[in-house]
Parts: structure tokens; sequence; C-alpha cells
């Protein structure tokens, strides 16, 4: 494809010279999951010289496996964690501002099944002592919605919670159990595209200042501890500490941080054993999820999620997503995040956890199209209910000779940008620097800009049709898909040559398009675009057609060899058996 301003250098290859030039850095953060990415966004908007790197790509791990809810947590008021509620409610209630173009309000039903079921385990959970809760009745449902709609208070913008009684239950959920008594309503959000989040705060943190830099597919290879300049040799009290990495190459490179962030997510412990520090902060368990298609129940869903339990006690969700619905999540203890992988057995438990809520319903493996899971980096604990584990967020201290090194334990997708605000202002009074910017209230990529009303919304997109050759459907597309960055796709796809084209294979995408996100989105790899940058897999669209007609264009894009793609399109095929259960066959 030619593009009519010519060909956009690599970043990454800048990126590389910049460091080969002066491999000095303010803070490195090691892991772009969304607590690195979040803290990334944040130093460099106050003018921090911050390298972030991944040995993956940027929001690949547990962060892109989430159960796509931005909520308050209102379980956590079972345990007392009133302080993380409040976060998290006004955390989510700021996404909701911020970040329009990927979180959206979720309309959440609870059904109950008894009038006071729950109330003793309820008192004795919030005691910190442990109780199995297989009914939450709706006396102990009301006082939790109730407390929830207090702490959700600040920056509110939407309703309080309701409920309906009897037939009225039948009217709204026709196949739901006989035994359901009440459905409370309440307000919590969901994230469309998680990936594309983490990616666009990485891009945010580069565009607003030069010293930011990124590297993903970056491995840590090796840690020297060597003395400080000016410093006599020696004396282990004066050490600084140089940092050598490699990428996907193989070339490598070192880095001289100030402070060192391990960002690692379930992975912190094994980064820290490389970095010569043996710990034990993380604890993770693994969570898995089903999209499922059962056009039936995402009918009488109607927009909504039910948020329900399950007879033993565990917390199960199922809402409409992308034309399909979304079934979560499990909660196991895993060793290995690596190895991490939505099994057989934790698919049937959560379908056996459907047809519990609609038993008169047909609802089988056939229907699964995708799975997911990732280990949520939780903090090492003995409780013996993975799910009373806190999910709330911390920071420890290690030294690297004098160099601080900073463990991100803990935290969840909707509180991501005040932990990184926390860790930000600890890491700025190290720097004995002054915060320039707030984040509360700033925009992330394409919320920036983004057409709130209705009015503004007209003029974006009569405005962007015009460089989709007048197809206003395909402008409300680029809206829903990139925010207000759809206007940029839109006139890359004007300025290239058989930009406007649908693909063979996913008529809704443009060959520009796939051109644009390989070239400005810092893809290095097929399974970006299809995993992250774009919801192809997560729509489960993934086909071998798909990912033949993608990889073409990548090809061309990022100037591929033969053989180079073919085995993008190869590791697309493993990547999508082994771990999210899709036989892509042949094209």
């Amino acid at each position: 494809m030619k593009v009519h301003d010519g060909d956009i250098p690599t970043r990454r290859q800048a990126t590389r010279e910049r460091l080969a030039n002066d491999p000095n850095v303010e803070v490195l953060i090691i892991g772009a999951g969304i607590n690195g990415a979040g803290l990334f966004r944040d130093l460099a908007l106050q003018g921090v010289d911050v390298l972030i790197v991944d040995k993956q790509d940027f929001c690949a791990g547990a962060s892109a496996a989430p159960s796509r809810l931005i909520h308050g947590g209102l379980k956590y008021l079972e345990t007392g964690e009133f302080r993380l509620v409040a976060q998290s409610t006004r955390e989510r209630n700021l996404l909701l501002r911020n970040a329009p173009h990927v979180v959206h309000p979720l309309r959440t039903a609870m059904p109950t099944h008894s009038w006071f079921g729950g109330i003793w385990p309820s008192l004795k959970r919030f005691l910190r002592r442990p109780a199995k809760i297989d009914d939450r009745g709706v006396l102990i449902s009301e006082v939790g919605l109730t407390l929830y709609d207090f702490f959700g208070r600040h920056f509110r913008s939407m309703p309080r919670h309701s409920v309906l009684f009897g037939r009225r239950v039948r009217e709204s959920l026709p196949d739901v159990r006989d035994d359901v008594k009440a459905l409370h309503t309440y307000y919590d959000a969901a994230i469309t595209q998680a990936e594309r989040l983490g990616f666009e705060l990485i891009d945010d943190g580069c565009r607003a200042h030069r010293g930011a830099l990124a590297l993903n597919y970056t491995s840590l290879d090796s840690v020297t501890l060597e003395p400080l300049a000016g410093q006599p040799a020696g004396e282990g009290d004066t050490e600084g500490v140089t940092l050598h990495f490699s990428d996907a190459t193989g070339e490598a490179f070192e880095v001289r941080p100030r402070i060192v962030i391990n960002a690692g997510g379930a992975w912190i412990d094994e980064i820290n054993r490389l970095l010569g520090r043996e710990t034990a902060y993380i604890g993770g368990t693994k969570g898995g999820h089903l999209i499922v298609d059962v056009p039936e129940i995402r009918r009488q869903l109607d927009g909504r999620m039910i948020y329900f339990g399950t007879p033993d006690g565990r917390i199960c969700l199922i809402y409409p997503f992308m034309q399909h619905v979304l079934v979560g999540a499990t909660d196991i203890r895993c060793d290995d995040p690596d190895r991490a992988v939505c099994d057989d057995d934790e698919r049937d438990y959560m379908l056996e956890a459907v047809r519990y809520l609609f038993p008169d319903l047909d609802i089988d493996a056939e229907r699964v199209r995708y799975r997911y899971s990732g280990v949520r980096p939780l903090p090492r604990s003995d409780a013996d209910d993975p799910g009373q584990i806190s999910r709330d967020h911390a920071v420890r201290e290690d030294r690297l000779g004098e160099t601080p090194l900073l463990s991100l334990v803990g935290g969840k997708w909707t509180t991501f940008r005040g932990f990184a605000a926390e860790v930000a202002d600890d890491v700025l009074a190290r720097l004995e620097r002054r915060r320039d910017l707030s984040t509360e209230q700033l925009a992330i990529g394409g919320g920036h800009d983004y057409p709130h009303d209705e009015a503004a919304r007209d003029v974006w997109l009569s405005r962007v049709a015009a460089a989709c050759a007048g197809d206003r459907r395909r402008a409300i597309v680029l809206l829903e898909r990139y925010g207000s960055r759809g206007e940029a796709v839109a006139a890359h796809c004007a300025a290239c040559t058989e930009g406007q084209q649908p693909l063979a294979s996913l008529p809704d995408y443009r060959v520009g398009e796939i051109d644009f996100v390989c070239r400005f989105e810092r893809v290095e790899r097929l399974a970006d675009v299809l995993f992250r940058r774009l919801p192809i897999a997560l729509s489960a669209r993934l086909t071998a057609a798909v990912v033949e007609d993608v990889a073409t264009h990548c090809g061309t894009a990022l100037g591929w060899s033969a053989a180079r793609r073919e085995a993008e399109v190869a590791r697309v095929h493993t990547i999508a058996r082994e771990q999210h259960g899709v036989a892509l066959g042949s094209a």
C-alpha cells in the first residue's frame, strides 16, 4: 500500500538509538500491564524521563483477561473494605467520563432467592471470619446496594438502585429460576476494549513527553551493580544499577535508572528473582471467562449484566458482549501465570452456573466461541477462599544497591488511575519533583475531544463521514471502535490507495484501517492486531481466512517477508488453539 505522506520510521528503532546514545533514565518500569501503563502515562505527563518495557506486547497478560467490568466492588462491602469501595466507585465514575469510547454504563440485575438469607454469613465475613454465602436475600442485598449508592455519589452519572418483585421478575426474565423472589437493579460499567485502553495509556505517555519511551517484546537478561559516578569502588552502599535487556531480534542494550518499578503483575516475584531479590509478594488466582453464543439469553438480558451467586458460594456474572454473551469467572489459585488457560473443567463449571440460573435453556460446550484466562496479581494470602483475598493494592520496597525497587502488588482495572497517582506522587518525591498535572479528569486516548452530547456527536459524524465517501454508518463504526481517534483513521484510509476497500473476510474493517494500526500503534506481531489493538478475536470472529487476510495487510505495512508472514500466521493459530480454545483449520 502506498501512503501519500511516505512511510513512518519505526518508533522502536528511534527508542533503541536514544538508549544506545544515553542509557540513563529517571524511572524504569518493568511490566506494561494496566498498573505499569497507568503509571507510565502519569509520570510522562509530569515530564519524567521514563522507560517502560514488557517481555510481551503492551497489556498482553492478565490485563487482557479481566471480566471487563469497571465496578465499585459490591462484594467488598461484605469484608468491610469501605475505603476500596469508595475509591472504586469514584474511579468508575471518572473512567466513564475519561474513556467514554470504551467504558460504558452497565445496568446490572441481581436475583435473590429469599428474604433474609445471607445475613449471618455476611456478618461473619465482615468480621473477617470464613463463611460461604450461597444466598444473598432481599434484606441484605437492599442494605448493600444502599451503601453502594452512597459510596458512588462522587461524580455520579448513573441512577440509584431499584428492585422488582414477583410477577415483574418473570416479565423481566421469563426463563430465570422459579425460586427467584426479587430482582435488584443497580449500575456499574463495562470496558469493551481493555487491551486498547492499555495501549492508549502508553501512547498518551509517549505523546506527552519526548523522554517517555516504550518497548514491547523486551526481556530482562541480567543486572549489574556498580559504584555510582564519583564514588570509590568497593563501597557496597554507593552502588548504582545497570539492567541488561534484549528484544525479539536478540539485540542487547543497557539501561541505568534512578528508580526501578516492578509492575510485572503475576510475574512480580519472578522479575525480582531476575533482579537478585527473593520475594514472595504474589499469590495470584486464575480467572477464566467464556464468550458464548446464546441468543435466547442475550435477548432476555436486554443489555443487562446478571450478577448472581451459585450453590457453592461463588459469584458469577453473565452479560451481552459484542454480539455474544460473556460468562465469568473462576477464581483458582495458580502458581505459573505462563501456563494459565481456561481449561475444560472451568468451561464446564461456568456453563453449569448459567444452567443453574436458566435451567430450561440450552447451553453447552458447543456454544462456546472463545475463552480466555489470566492470573490476578493478588497479594500472597493464606485465606482458604481465594474470593476473600483483598483486591486492594500496595507497594513493596526493596533496594538494588542504592536504587529503589518498588513492586506494585494487587490492584485492578477500575482503580488503576488512582493507584498510578499514588505511586507517581511517591516517585516524584524521591526525584525531588512536583506534580504538574492531575490525571483525575484527564481524558485517555480516543476519549480526548470525544463528542459527549448529541449535537457534538452529529457534527463529528458529519465531518468524519466526509472522509468516508459520505458513509455515515462507517463514521459511527469508527467512533465506536476508536473514539475520537477514528477521525485520524478515516483520514488515513482516504489518503491510502485502496484504503477504503473492505477486507474480504471482515467487511466492516478497511484495508487502510489495518495499515493505520500497524504503522501508528507500535505493532510488532500479527497477534498484536488480532488480539489487542482491534477486537477481532475477542468478538469471536477469528477464522483462518481472517488471519490470512489481516496478515497480508500487516505484512505490507510492516515490510514482512513471506517467511515472516507465514511464521506470524502459524503463531496466531497456536495462540488461538492453546490459549483460547479456537481451532482455526485452514483458509
